[in-house]
């Protein structure tokens, strides 16, 4: 390398001058600093570099402080959306239950007399020995053992059994311990209502000792008769879906099916006090 410049030192001198001379009478002619546009060029892709830097800092800290106003935002719309969804689930409770009273209304139109207290179903006991509801409200609301239970249009669901401060059980009507007096509607005949343990695993229940003389069809409208004074006259419990002879070939019975649907009944009505009708 020592012996090329020794070689061709004042060559390579000759250009340089030449080169000098060349950007100079450029710059001259342009009016363009040379050596600013060598280190123009120099620089430029450190500059670029710079640029793309302090653009994407600027561009992550915007990101940042904008996703935080997003979160808070969202945050905001969320809460308001489960404001807006209990609003609506409280909204359907009300129309809910002002339906169920307008129903109970027609009740309580004719039978003025009666005290309720609404209750909820909590749990549900059906099994092959029993057909037992547990409700809400017990003896802290003047609930008691025997007090009958109806659905919001006046259907018999089933009779106080159990009381506690705050929840009570009711055998339905087709468990097997009911026992009520009955009456045939359109016949104005009277009968005994009572639970049968084959018949309650069909949802049904058995209206037993009937008058010799009664002609019954399907569907005839079974009441409560009142009878005794116990229960309240006049509670619809069911229709008759069959007639049947029992086993000694001596006495009828019906079969009853229980006009509140005991599936799927929810809210019910607690009787606590009526007049006795005769």
């Amino acid at each position: 390398m020592k012996k090329f410049f020794r070689e061709n030192g004042g060559l390579i001198l000759i250009i340089a001058v030449l080169l000098a001379a060349v950007l100079g009478v450029t710059g001259a002619i342009f009016n363009v600093n040379p050596v600013s546009n060598i280190l123009g060029v120099l620089t430029t892709p450190f500059r670029d570099g710079l640029n793309a830097v302090a653009n994407w800092m600027e561009d992550g800290y915007n990101y940042a402080f904008r996703y935080e106003e997003l979160e808070e935002e969202n945050q905001r719309l969320r809460e308001r959306v489960a404001e807006l969804e209990q609003d609506a689930r409280e909204y359907e409770d009300a129309v809910s239950q002002n339906a169920r009273l307008r129903n109970l209304l027609g009740l309580q139109e004719r039978r003025f007399d009666f005290e309720f207290e609404e209750a909820t179903v909590t749990v549900r006991s059906s099994t092959n020995w029993e057909s037992v509801f547990t409700i809400n409200k017990g003896s802290s609301s003047q609930v008691e053992v025997g007090d009958c239970v109806v659905d919001e249009y006046g259907n018999l669901v089933g009779v106080i059994n159990e009381v506690q401060l705050n929840w009570s059980t009711l055998a339905t009507v087709v468990d097997a311990s009911t026992e009520l007096g009955g009456r045939i509607v359109r016949t104005d005949d009277t009968a005994v209502l009572e639970g049968d343990f084959s018949l309650m695993r069909q949802g049904l229940l058995r209206l037993s000792y009937l008058p010799e003389d009664t002609e019954l069809i399907s569907g005839d409208q079974i009441t409560t008769s009142g009878v005794g004074t116990r229960y309240p006259s006049g509670l619809v419990v069911g229709s008759i879906q069959s007639v049947l002879t029992d086993d000694s070939g001596l006495s009828r019975y019906a079969e009853v099916v229980p006009a509140a649907d005991l599936e799927n009944v929810k809210y019910v009505y607690v009787i606590k006090s009526f007049d006795v009708v005769e």
